[in-house]
C-alpha cells in the first residue's frame, strides 16, 4: 500500500467491532480506494472542541496531529461568521465584496512589502500549482528544484514535483531533487549546482526553486548560520539562471512556528517560516490552517509577475474568495492574532520540546528531538543500532490511539512522530501527551 504503514489494511477488518466493520464496509463500496484511513483500528468521531475530539460514545481524544483546525475544532467565533455570512450572501470574486479586500490588505500587511499581491484559492495543492504555472510563464523555462523528499500537493502537476509521494522516481523529467539544508547546507549547494546545470542542459531552464519552509517533509529542519548562508547561496544560484523562488508556507504559516520562538532566526514577529532561513521569495503559498477548516488558501507574489500573468492568462476559481470563506479566515486571523496563538505555540512549544528530551534520556528509542513552535518531530530508533524503527513507530501510533492520543508516523523511514496539534494546545495538553507517550515507550520496551 501506497502511504504511512498507520494506515488502516483490510487484513485488520477481521479485529474491528461490529459497528466500526460496519463503517468501514459500507464507505469501501461507494468511495474511491484511493482514499485512506488512519490506525488499524479506525476512530469515528462526531464532535470537536479546541484540541479535543470526541467519538459518538463520548470518549475523548487529545489532538496532537491535526494542523487545519488552528485556533481549535470548531471554534465558536469562526462556526458563527460562517452561520452569518451565509444567511447573507455567498458568491464570487467577479462582485466586489468589501470583506475581501479588508481581509487581503490585513494578510497582505504580515508580509514584506515586495509581496502585496494576493490570489486566493481552495487548497494549498491549488496554490502551489498556480505558483508553478506563474512561475513557467514569467521565467520562460520549465525545470524545477525541489528537496528530496518534499510533499507540495495532489494535483497532476504537483504531484510531480513532491517525491514524498512515490519517490525520485515519480517526478517529472523537468524536476531535479536535492538534498535539504542539513548540517552546514553545502550539500544542498553543490546539488543546486548540479541540479541547474542538467536542467539547463536539458532544456528545461529553470524556472523556479519551492521549499516548505519547515523542511517537514524532509525531517524537520531548524535554521542555522550554515543552513540559512547555503539557502540564501541556493536563492542566489536560482535567480541568477532565471528562476524564481516559491516558499509553500502551506503547512508552517500562520503563526505555527511560534512567534519569537525557538529557531525563529532574529525574533522578529512573523507568521511564516521563510524570514528565518534568510529567504526573500517571489512567491509565498498559504493554506491549511488559513480558515480553520474552510477550504481556503491563497497565492501572495510580486505584483510585477501577477500583472504579467493576469494580462495573457483568465484565472478564475469558482469557490475561492467567497463571502463564506472570507469571513472563516477572517473570524480565524483576529482570533489568531487576539488570543495571541502565534506567541503560545513558541512558549508552549518550548516547554512541550523540553519535555520531549526529557523523556529521551529515560528512552532510547527516542533520538532527534526538533522543530518550532507547535510543529515537532522525533525519531524512533532502534536502540541497538540506532537505525529508523519503522515497525516500532507504528507501533507507538497504535498504543497512542488506545490511549486517546491522535498522532502520526511520517519521515523517508516511516518512522518520525509528527506533533502539530491546534494552536491552543496547552501546558496541560502538553503533560498528558507526555505521560502518555512515555507509558506507550515503556510498553514497547
Amino acid at each position: 500500500m501506497i502511504g504511512p504503514a498507520t494506515y488502516y489494511r483490510p487484513e485488520h477488518r477481521a479485529s474491528l467491532d461490529e459497528r466500526t466493520r460496519a463503517l468501514v464496509d459500507r464507505r469501501e463500496a461507494v468511495l474511491s480506494p484511493g482514499y485512506r484511513l488512519f490506525y488499524a483500528h479506525p476512530v469515528e468521531f462526531v464532535r470537536g472542541s479546541g484540541t479535543k475530539l470526541y467519538t459518538r460514545d463520548g470518549d475523548e481524544y487529545l489532538d496532537v496531529y491535526n494542523n487545519v483546525p488552528s485556533v481549535g475544532h470548531a471554534h465558536p467565533r469562526v462556526t458563527a461568521a460562517i452561520a452569518e455570512q451565509s444567511a447573507l450572501l455567498n458568491t464570487h470574486t467577479r462582485y466586489l465584496h468589501e470583506g475581501l479586500i479588508d481581509y487581503a490588505e490585513l494578510l497582505l500587511g504580515s508580509f514584506p512589502a515586495a509581496l502585496d499581491t494576493l490570489t486566493l484559492v481552495c487548497t494549498g495543492s491549488e496554490a502551489n500549482d498556480l505558483a508553478l504555472r506563474v512561475a513557467t510563464h514569467a521565467t520562460g523555462h520549465r525545470g524545477v528544484i525541489v528537496t528530496e523528499n518534499a510533499y507540495h500537493g495532489v494535483t497532476t502537476e504537483i504531484a510531480a514535483i513532491s517525491p514524498s509521494l512515490g519517490g525520485a522516481d515519480s517526478l517529472a523529467d523537468w524536476v531535479r531533487p536535492v538534498r535539504p539544508p542539513v548540517g552546514d547546507g553545502t550539500a544542498m549547494l553543490r546539488d543546486a549546482r548540479a541540479a541547474i546545470a542538467e536542467l539547463q542542459a536539458a532544456g528545461h531552464g529553470v524556472a523556479a526553486l519551492i521549499v516548505d519552509t519547515a523542511f517537514a517533509s524532509d525531517g524537520f529542519i531548524p535554521p542555522s548560520p550554515g543552513t540559512r548562508a547555503a539557502l540564501v547561496a541556493v536563492q542566489r544560484l536560482v535567480h541568477d539562471a532565471g528562476g524564481l523562488v516559491i516558499a509553500d508556507e502551506v503547512q508552517p504559516g500562520f503563526g505555527r512556528l511560534g512567534i519569537g520562538g525557538p529557531g525563529s532566526g532574529d525574533g522578529a514577529a512573523s507568521l511564516w517560516g521563510f524570514p528565518r532561513h534568510g529567504l526573500e521569495p517571489d512567491l509565498v503559498t498559504i493554506g491549511k490552517p488559513m480558515a480553520n477548516g474552510q477550504p481556503v488558501a491563497g497565492l501572495v507574489a510580486r505584483r510585477a509577475l501577477m500583472q504579467a500573468f493576469g494580462e495573457r492568462v483568465r484565472y478564475f476559481n469558482t469557490f475561492a474568495g467567497t463571502p463564506v470563506a472570507v469571513a472563516a479566515a477572517r473570524a480565524t486571523w483576529d482570533v489568531l492574532h487576539e488570543d495571541r496563538l502565534p506567541e503560545h505555540a513558541a512558549v508552549v512549544g518550548t516547554e512541550l520540546r523540553g519535555m520531549l528530551d526529557e523523556l529521551a534520556t529515560r528512552h532510547d528509542r527516542l533520538r532527534g528531538v526538533r522543530g518550532s513552535g507547535l510543529y515537532l518531530g522525533v525519531d524512533i530508533v532502534d536502540p541497538a543500532t540506532g537505525d529508523p524503527d519503522s515497525p516500532a513507530a507504528v507501533n507507538l501510533v497504535g498504543a497512542l490511539r488506545e490511549r486517546r492520543i491522535l498522532i502520526s508516523a511520517s519521515g523517508r523511514d516511516n518512522a518520525a512522530l509528527k506533533l502539530r496539534p491546534p494552536l491552543p494546545f496547552s501546558r496541560a495538553d502538553a503533560e498528558r501527551f507526555i505521560t502518555e507517550f512515555d507509558a506507550a515507550l515503556s510498553e514497547l520496551g
